[in-house]
Formats: structure tokens, sequence, C-alpha cells
């Protein structure tokens, strides 16, 4: 790696693993800042669904990307990665390293390999023909109009993505190339930082067991009031912030869908398939370091050693 890079740290997991508590002990050590890839604790008021780390927790570490949103802004992986890297370049002014921590993958992909996300111009003209025509002929239809010019991203979206289907034919409009093809591209870019990619992990019985412990203490610390006073400002289900985790099952309860007791199984169930997830997007991922933690006897002194170890070898501290 070029010693003119800028350095970078990434620390990710699933959720639950133990990131946060990791991330600032190793924030101390090297002399890092710390940015939220997370796609929920960005939004003010989502504290306890999104298990926001606390000014307590903190430890005086520098936090960013939290808080920053109201939950009915619209806040998606471009956004993200112009906030970020503005973050960043702050950071190293500072003389600083950049740590982004959170279980977003794509939020993380994007910043690391500086992914081009760049709008082609937009056809309003095409761009309402085809929302006419996922009215008139629904939204199978325009899928399979995406099917004849781009299978691959017909694989990729599900056709009720109504909105990521007419961008893909958008884009195969305007400039006669898949997305499917640019996107693949794009991924296969090398980042432009000194970076370092960890992936904490624990052995998946434990990991779950941790899981339904977190959720347990959300229902202590308050979840059900924290959903209950954001759908009394008129947040609701329709916002992409409220389909997340812990707010979409709450929600289902206050809505009269099904019981409390049940909202919570859930609740559980769709977070353990949510970590499981995670990790198979970051088996696919290159260029990553995978940090077990049974094979540190969950002690996260002999994990920083590890992390330090590699950051050196890298350069990067």
């Amino acid at each position: 790696m070029l010693q003119n890079q800028k350095p970078f740290i990434v620390l990710t997991g699933p959720t639950a693993v133990g990131k946060t508590e990791l991330s600032i002990q190793l924030a101390k050590l090297v002399g890092g800042e710390i940015i939220s890839a997370d796609s929920m604790q960005v939004y003010r008021g989502m504290d306890i669904g999104s298990a926001k780390v606390t000014q307590e927790e903190m430890q005086g570490i520098p936090h960013h990307l939290i808080d920053i949103f109201e939950p009915d802004e619209e806040f998606h992986v471009v956004r993200f990665q112009e906030y970020a890297k503005r973050c960043m370049q702050e950071i190293w002014n500072r003389g600083n390293i950049p740590i982004l921590t959170g279980g977003t993958g794509f939020y993380i992909q994007a910043v690391l390999y500086d992914i081009d996300f760049t709008e082609t111009e937009c056809n309003q003209e095409y761009r309402e023909k085809l929302e006419a025509l996922a009215v008139s002929h629904g939204s199978e239809y325009l899928h399979e109009m995406l099917r004849q010019v781009d299978p691959e991203s017909a694989d990729a979206i599900h056709a009720n993505n109504v909105k990521r289907v007419i961008r893909a034919l958008e884009f195969y409009h305007e400039t006669g190339q898949k997305i499917s093809v640019h996107n693949e591209e794009e991924h296969r870019k090398e980042s432009p930082y000194r970076f370092a990619y960890f992936v904490l992990n624990d052995e998946r019985s434990r990991l779950y067991e941790r899981i339904d412990r977190r959720v347990d203490q959300m229902m202590v610390q308050g979840l059900l009031q924290e959903v209950q006073a954001l759908k009394e400002k008129g947040f609701d289900r329709s916002m992409v912030s409220m389909q997340g985790l812990g707010y979409k099952e709450i929600l289902a309860y206050l809505d009269g869908e099904m019981s409390l007791e049940e909202a919570v199984r859930i609740l559980k169930r769709d977070t353990r398939h949510f970590a499981k997830r995670q990790l198979t997007w970051f088996r696919r991922e290159r260029d990553v370091t995978w940090v077990d933690k049974q094979n540190f006897q969950y002690d996260n002194e002999k994990i920083l050693e590890y992390i330090v170890q590699i950051l050196k070898e890298r350069g990067i501290i």
C-alpha cells in the first residue's frame, strides 16, 4: 500500500457481537475517532431500538453520524457516503484516524471503495412513463421489462422494489449500459485508503443468546415507550426509519396486530436472521480480517493486541 494513502480502519460484525465497546477501546489506543456505519443510529429519538451508544459509553471518544436526522427525513447510502467522507477528512485534518464502526455492510463498502453513485441525468418524461406503467400494468410488468435488457439486475432487484427497478431501467435508457455491469465495475475498484477491515465474530449459539438478551434489555430500558412516543409524533411504517428492527415489530403491537409477547418473539427471531445475513455479506467481501472472539478467550485486550499488530504491519499506525 502506498504510504501517501490516508489511514482508515473498519471494525464491523453482526449485531450484538460487541463492536461498540471494542471500537472505543481501539480508538483510545490508536488516536481514532468513530464514524457510525449504522442506518438507524443517524435518527434522533431512535435510541433504544438502534442500540445507540450513550455519552457515558463513548468515554470521551468523538462519534460521528449519530443523531443527525429526524425519522421522517430521507437517508440512504449516497447520503451516508457524502457525510462519511466529509467526517473522514475532518478527522485526518485533526491528525486522527477514522474508525468506521457498524453493521451496515453496503455503507461500509460504499466508503471503503469510494463507489461511484453518480446519477445519470434524469429523463423526467421517461421516468413518468415507467411510473405510469407500474400503476397500470403492475410491478411485475416493469420487472419483466428490466429482465429483457438486464437479467442480472432483474435477479438482484425484487419486483416489488419499483423505485430500484425504475432506476435500473432509466440507467439503461440513458447510457445503453446495464446498471449491473456498472455496479460490478465499481465493486472491483481498489480502495484509495491504507486500510484494515476487521469483522468481529462469535460462535453462532453465543451470538444468538446475546441477541435475545439484548432484546430483553431493550424492553426493560423502555423500547415500547420509545416507539409509542415516535408514533404519537406521526412517524409510521411508511417511513424507512420505522421499518427498522425493533420499530416495525413494536408498531405492529401498538396497531393491535399482535400481542406484545408475539412482537418480542418476532423481534428476536428477525434480529437473529439479520445477523445471519450480515455475516453472509461480510464473507463475500474481500480484504477482510476475521476476528473470532472465541480464539481470544473473549478477552478484549488480546483482541486489541492482535488488531494493533496488524495495523502496525500495514503501516496504518
